[in-house]
């Protein structure tokens, strides 16, 4: 058995980190209010405009998407992988660089795969065995439209150029403060709308449904990987959170069995104390 000095060691030690991990659980809390909020918010409003972009692309020529709906074969791919910059949030990050893995060793055997990483932590791992084009961990450091928009404008232009045949999204969308789901969005191109759509609209259009839609699917794609780095931004402090509250309850526990352990031993030191006092005035009365 370990001596008491030791002990005492360790549960001061154990008592420090819960002070760390019960402070990240509450930042973690505060910060997921707000993310969660965002994200909220947002999802009806990506979500009717692609309804709008659905209904007024049904009524058209299948090439009405321009240069973004271009159905190439696909023989190089490009996969945007979310994870986050710090870690200590459970599985957030591996679940994204095994989905990561998982798709390109099996949706993309044999195709030619690079990425984009937003995220420190996805790009420390998939960079060892992958070929990344460019880490954009600087996002997060002010988490706006418009420096999202920059990206979505250089996937958009690696898209048309035809650098690449097809461009996805890996991401972990938000569901609640336990649970993350990893998902596979596909970006570029866009895909064919489901032809049994309700598209009898009679509406008058000004300028035509040509140009409006021409004007909506870029605006649209910015807000499909917005509304992906947002999620994945709520999902990780929730992760996070979830985390440092386990973190906390198993230190409380090992803290209570190290001082179960420690009085049990400092009583065992008394007693063997007493027993030697004893038998020494024992000694020398006889």
């Amino acid at each position: 058995m370990a001596n008491l000095k030791e002990i005492r060691n360790r549960i001061t030690s154990i008592k420090s980190t819960m002070q760390i991990t019960s402070a990240m659980k509450m930042v973690s809390a505060a910060k997921l209010k707000k993310a969660q909020d965002a994200i909220t918010a947002m999802r009806p409003y990506s979500s009717k405009l692609t309804e709008l972009l659905q209904s007024l692309s049904a009524t058209l020529d299948s090439d009405a998407g321009g240069v973004y709906s271009n159905q190439r074969e696909v023989n190089k791919v490009l996969l945007v992988s979310v994870t986050s910059n710090r870690g200590l949030c459970g599985g957030f990050n591996s679940s994204i660089i095994k989905e990561t893995v998982k798709t390109i060793n099996e949706k993309y055997n044999g195709v030619a795969v690079e990425l984009l990483t937003i995220g420190k932590k996805g790009n420390d791992i998939l960079s060892k065995e992958y070929t990344v084009i460019e880490n954009r961990n600087d996002v997060f450091d002010d988490l706006t439209f418009d420096n999202v928009a920059v990206i979505a404008e250089q996937l958009m232009k690696l898209f048309v150029d035809g650098s690449y045949d097809k461009i996805e999204i890996i991401y972990n969308q938000f569901k609640n403060a336990a649970t993350q789901i990893p998902q596979v969005e596909q970006f570029l191109p866009i895909q064919p709308v489901e032809s049994d759509a309700n598209v009898n609209l009679d509406y008058i259009f000004e300028p035509s449904k040509e140009e409006i839609i021409l004007e909506l699917i870029p605006k649209s794609l910015k807000t499909q990987l917005y509304k992906a780095i947002r999620d994945s931004f709520a999902a990780e402090h929730g992760a996070r959170m979830t985390a440092m509250h386990k973190a906390t309850d198993n230190a409380k526990e090992l803290r209570d069995d190290l001082l179960l352990t420690y009085n049990k031993a400092r009583q065992a030191a008394i007693t063997n104390e007493i027993l030697e006092i004893v038998g020494g005035a024992e000694a020398l009365n006889n």
